[in-house]
């Protein structure tokens, strides 16, 4: 597996291409504040995202501020008490595949050795991974929902605005993280944002100032290259 090359600071991207390959998992943010405005202009461009039909079945609460930090509050508190979460979806699959299970496991453990966290070390992961209720620290998120009664391409298209989104911050030298932490709690979300039991939670997106100099965004997770996943019938004209 190979990665794509970690820009050299947080500065606006200014190609497509440098939007894409800058864009990663920002697990730790500065406090700067984010505009209103400028969350507006991304949301609209991420609403430019494909989707089938058109029906672009999204929905987006933004939290900043004191809404923020009650979400957070709420659920950081669930997490440290232990309340067992009731993920609104099955993320994951139920069996691995060894070449999945592998990319999953390396990920974590690049992680949590930029950490510190040693392998085993429950508590301290377990301690850690409250940090996504708190956002990494971004002064603001977004929690993208979306019904109950949309079927799998529907979710595929809320796919493509979350990706849309995340890569047009970068043109703002802005970084994100797509969090699917925020679906274990979907009642505390929902009843915290007024958000109606006919939402499903799919994921927050947290939004900032990158802190490059956090042990946490050291590490670039590899990537595999195009022969893993990709086979070409194709004929020479």
């Amino acid at each position: 597996m190979s990665s794509p090359p970690a820009p050299a600071q947080d500065v606006a991207a200014t190609t497509a291409l440098d939007a894409i390959t800058s864009r990663r998992s920002i697990r730790a943010f500065r406090p700067d504040p984010v505009s209103r405005d400028t969350i507006e202009t991304l949301l609209r461009l991420a609403g430019t995202a494909p989707s089938g039909s058109n029906i672009q079945p999204w929905s987006v609460h933004v939290v900043q501020g004191d809404k923020r930090r009650e979400l957070s509050g709420l659920l950081l508190q669930a997490h440290h008490a232990g309340v067992e979460p009731t993920p609104e979806y099955q993320y994951y699959p139920k069996v691995w595949r060894p070449v999945f299970l592998e990319r999953r496991r390396q990920t974590g453990w690049l992680l949590y050795e930029s950490l510190g966290i040693r392998r085993g070390d429950r508590e301290a992961a377990h301690a850690y991974r409250g940090s996504n209720y708190d956002f990494f620290g971004a002064p603001a998120g977004l929690i993208v929902t979306i019904g109950r009664d949309m079927e799998h391409g529907s979710w595929i298209d809320v796919g493509a605005f979350v990706q849309t989104f995340m890569i047009a911050a970068r043109t703002f030298g802005l970084h994100t993280c797509a969090q699917a932490a925020f679906a274990n709690y979907g009642d505390l979300v929902r009843a915290a944002l007024g958000i109606p039991g006919s939402e499903v939670v799919v994921c927050g997106i947290s939004i900032g100032h990158a802190d490059l100099a956090h042990p946490a965004n050291r590490t670039r997770t590899p990537r595999a290259e195009i022969g893993a996943f990709t086979t070409f019938h194709w004929s020479e004209a």
